[in-house]
């Protein structure tokens, strides 16, 4: 018994450790390497555009390199060997399973665009050159085709993919939505007067103010759960991320360009229609939730979906 307890806990509490490797090790890291780059600055010019960046630049950055050093020892505690056993294998239907998430990704969030640009709560701006245009879409493009793959791996391929070893897969699927929801709630703090040992831990709490302020969660963070269960859903009934990346990177492209092509209406309420991060009002959420609903009805559960993966 104690032992099916200890096997039970090991990926929740590899997970926790995890966290706190790359949050507390990265608020920890960031003031020395704002030294050294600052020492480097001395020496050659090349780093004084890394040196004029704001401290919590330093915290953020710390956090993704620790995340990316950290993943795969990570994934060895759980005894998973390959990149396959995080999703990223090949299959007969992969192709089409990007296409199909990138074009329901897409279609989806241009639906809330439409929708509050008719109902006027945001206006088109006429006055964007090509050139702008031309540059923001590469832009948009790229940032869709980087990050959408990085957050699945590391969200639904091993976060998801860890809980649910020792879980159900839809108690997994809510967690690890949820964790994938908050993260996306850290605040720009305010500029550090000196930096520190301490500056970067600091800086974290500030950054994680953000969490626990109610009106800024809601509905953003019910919103973005919605949009993890439905790329974990993807993933949990094809057995691979490429409809969960096709789908992931449909939406950076619009919550890229969002903002970009259109202007705010004063008269209309953000709260309800959302603001310029296009995923924050109750629109986007109740546009999720059907698409999550049409997930469900349309990826047949495979034989083994009901059943937890077991720890090893």
């Amino acid at each position: 018994m104690i032992l099916n307890t200890v096997q039970r806990m090991r990926p929740g509490l590899a997970v926790c450790c995890y966290f706190c490797f790359i949050f507390l090790g990265g608020a920890l890291l960031a003031p020395w390497i704002h030294k050294l780059i600052g020492l480097a600055n001395t020496v050659s010019p090349l780093f004084q555009s890394l040196a004029n960046q704001p401290f919590h630049r330093y915290v953020s950055r710390a956090f993704i390199v620790l995340g990316i050093l950290g993943l795969w020892p990570f994934l060895r505690s759980l005894a998973i060997s390959s990149w396959q056993d995080v999703g990223l294998k090949r299959t007969s239907n992969g192709r089409r399973d990007f296409a199909r998430g990138l074009g329901l990704g897409f279609l989806s969030l241009m639906i809330v665009v439409l929708v509050t640009w008719v109902a006027g709560a945001r206006v088109f701006k006429p006055d964007l050159s090509s050139t702008q245009l031309l540059k923001h879409l590469t832009n948009a493009t790229l940032a869709a085709a980087v990050v959408s793959g990085i957050e699945e791996i590391f969200f639904r391929g091993a976060i998801f993919g860890a809980l649910r070893r020792s879980h159900s897969w839809k108690a997994s699927l809510l967690g690890s939505s949820a964790i994938y929801a908050l993260l996306h709630f850290f605040e720009r703090p305010a500029p550090s007067p000196s930096i520190e040992w301490h500056s970067g831990l600091t800086t974290l709490a500030s950054m994680s103010a953000g969490l626990v302020d109610l009106p800024r969660l809601i509905p953003g963070f019910l919103t973005l759960t919605v949009a993890g269960c439905i790329l974990g859903l993807a993933y949990q009934r094809t057995g691979s991320l490429m409809l969960s990346i096709g789908l992931h990177a449909g939406w950076i492209f619009w919550l890229k360009s969002y903002g970009f092509l259109t202007r705010e209406n004063a008269a209309a309420s953000t709260w309800f229609w959302g603001s310029s991060k296009l995923i924050d009002g109750w629109v986007a959420f109740v546009i999720l939730c059907a698409v999550f609903q049409c997930l469900i009805r349309w990826l047949k559960p495979p034989p083994e979906c009901s059943t937890r993966i077991p720890s090893t």
